[in-house]
Formats: C-alpha cells, structure tokens, sequence
C-alpha cells in the first residue's frame, strides 16, 4: 500500500531552550506532558501524552544560546530537499540545513521564511506523527503567525503546502487575520500587526490545549512564566492566554468552551447589536458637532446689515441696558433677540 504524504500537516513541535531540565519541570505541570528519551539522541527528549510523542526538547545550540528558549513548528513535505529547494527560490534563508535524524527517523531542515519566521520541514519513510482532525488536551491546536507582510507570507506558505485560505477576520489597525487550514480543518492563523504591536520579528506562536486556559494561567505565573496576553475570549466561546516560559520560549494556552458557554456564545446577538448602536452613537456626534447653533451665529451677522443705517444705533444704546438684564438673566435675552430678528427677516422677505 503507497504511503500516503500528510502534506502541510503540522507534525511536529520542538522547543530549543537554555535548560531543559527546568523546562520540563514547568510544562509537565502547566500541560500534563511526560518525556520519553530518544534514544538515538542523548540530551534530546520527547514531549508525549501518555506514550505518545508530541514533540522534542533539547538544549538550544551555543549559536543559539543569545536567543533563549523557542518553539518551532515542524511541517511535513514529501520530500525535504526539494522543499528547501523550493523554498529558497521565494526567498526564504536555510538555517539549519537537511539532515537525516538518527535511527532512521526521517529527514529535517529548519528554515526562516522571507519575512524571518522560522519554521521546519519534515519528512519520513515510516509513519509521519499526528493526526487530521481536533486535536486532543496536550496536543498543539493552533499556529499562529505574525509578520510584516500578511499576502507576502500567505503567497509563501501556500505554494510550499498547500494550505488553503478559510475565514478572515478583520482586525483595523492589524489588518486581516487570515485564518488557515487542510483538508478543511483549521490549523490556525496569520496577521501583520502594525509596526507598534509587534513585540519583535517575525515569529510563529504554538497553542497548546489544556483543560481550562484560567487554571494554567495561574499556575504559569506562580511557576515562574510571564504572561503577555490574556486569558480572554475568542470567538466562538474559547479561552486562550499568550505566555513566556521561564527560559523565554512564548506560547499560548488554549481551552474550549463548553457546550453552554459555545450555546451562550451562539445565542449572543448581543455584540452584533452593539456595533449598530456604536454607529448611532457616532452618527450623533456628528450631529452636535453640527450643532447649527453655530448657524445661528451666521444669523446673528444680519445685525450688521442693521449697523449699515446707523440711524438705529440709538436703539443699540438702549438695547445695552438688556444686556446687563441678560447678565442676570441670559436665556431671557436670548429669546427676545430672537423675536426681534424674526419680523426684520420678514421684512427682508417683502422687499
């Protein structure tokens, strides 16, 4: 039977960090994982759920040593090699060069892509890890990527994969998140945040699934991880939180919301209301900024015309004492002033 190629499959994730022992003591509380040593590899481990692995922690390279800890997304191609070919030819910049894995566990390369977001391809003989569909609690459910040019990046990533655009979601000043996937599952998403939200260059961001996003982030703080971002909602009903290791490695923490919070999320008209009357509300300021008060103003010009025959500038004497009567009485004079200039406009209106 032909092996069949999961082709832009997120299959793998490893994390490079400065200690790794420390490392696995924080995510096997934060997320549940185990390790499982790789043989073949002294020093590198393996994230599993129960026997299962997930990914791969190691201790970051002394080139690397200056950029502390780091995720990477590890994608799976038919073949590595024309992959980096491939790659390369749109601009992208090799960082770790293709290799084999020892113990025959298949073939990598990391690369960067135009933009600097590092990434890496992966290719097997054998069976490739993962699955299609959902993923399960400690297993990565979203891969999320800032850059600096959202089409730019979409162009790239789609012709090395495969992916396919799904929803987009507009988010103003940063753009559309364009949201992706295969065979029409969702693998996460991709944005360009303007240059002021952009917390540094561009990088892919992991999403692990936990329980309950609140929990985790309570405990990521007290073991010593930072929190960025969160926990909030996301549509839909979930709950995530963006957050940094002790070492510096960011990631996220993602919970689904249960059945009555995705049925209250569902039955919201709520938020799709409230934008109309945010729009009425702005539509209204306009109408006092109007305020054609100020057009009253213009009609109080007609009282030059009146200063023309200077023959009425006694009346402007007398008219001095209601002024000090509006001191006192404002809203008075007003009123007053105002039936006066009436009957001269009719006048106006009979020449």
């Amino acid at each position: 039977m032909a092996q069949t190629i999961p082709r832009g499959r997120i299959v793998w994730h490893e994390l490079t960090t400065t200690d790794p022992d420390a490392a696995i003591a924080f995510y096997t509380k934060v997320v549940g994982w185990t390790t499982i040593p790789f043989g073949q590899m002294p020093g590198y481990r393996m994230w599993a759920i129960g026997t299962t692995p997930v990914g791969g922690v190691m201790k970051s390279p002394d080139a690397a040593m200056s950029t502390g800890a780091r995720w990477l997304p590890f994608i799976a191609v038919a073949d590595v090699d024309n992959a980096v070919r491939q790659a390369e030819a749109m601009g992208a910049r090799t960082s770790a060069a293709a290799q084999d894995i020892p113990g025959g566990g298949g073939r990598f390369a990391v690369l960067a892509d135009p933009q600097g977001a590092l990434f890496g391809v992966f290719a097997t003989a054998g069976e490739y890890p993962g699955h299609d569909g959902p993923p399960a609690k400690g297993e990565f459910s979203w891969h999320e990527l800032a850059t600096t040019d959202g089409n730019a990046a979409w162009h790239f990533y789609h012709q090395l994969f495969g992916w396919e655009k799904m929803h987009a979601m507009d988010m103003g000043p940063d753009g559309m998140y364009q949201m992706f996937g295969r065979a029409s599952v969702q693998l996460g998403g991709m944005y360009a945040p303007k240059a002021s939200a952009q917390s540094g260059p561009p990088r892919w961001l992991c999403y692990v699934k936990v329980a309950n996003a609140d929990s985790a982030t309570a405990l990521i703080t007290k073991l010593g991880g930072r929190i960025t971002s969160g926990p909030m909602d996301v549509p839909g009903g979930d709950r995530i939180t963006m957050c940094v290791d002790p070492q510096g490695g960011a990631f996220a923490v993602h919970s689904v919301a249960t059945a009555a919070a995705k049925a209250a999320a569902a039955v919201k008209p709520a938020p799709k209301q409230q934008p109309p009357a945010a729009a009425k509300k702005k539509v209204a300021a306009p109408k006092k900024a109007v305020p054609k008060k100020k057009t009253a103003s213009k009609k109080k010009a007609a009282p030059k015309k009146k200063a023309a025959p200077k023959k009425k500038a006694a009346p402007r004497k007398k008219a001095a004492p209601r002024k000090k009567l509006a001191a006192n009485k404002r809203p008075a004079p007003r009123k007053k002033a105002a039936s006066k200039k009436r009957p001269k406009a009719k006048k106006a209106r009979r020449r």
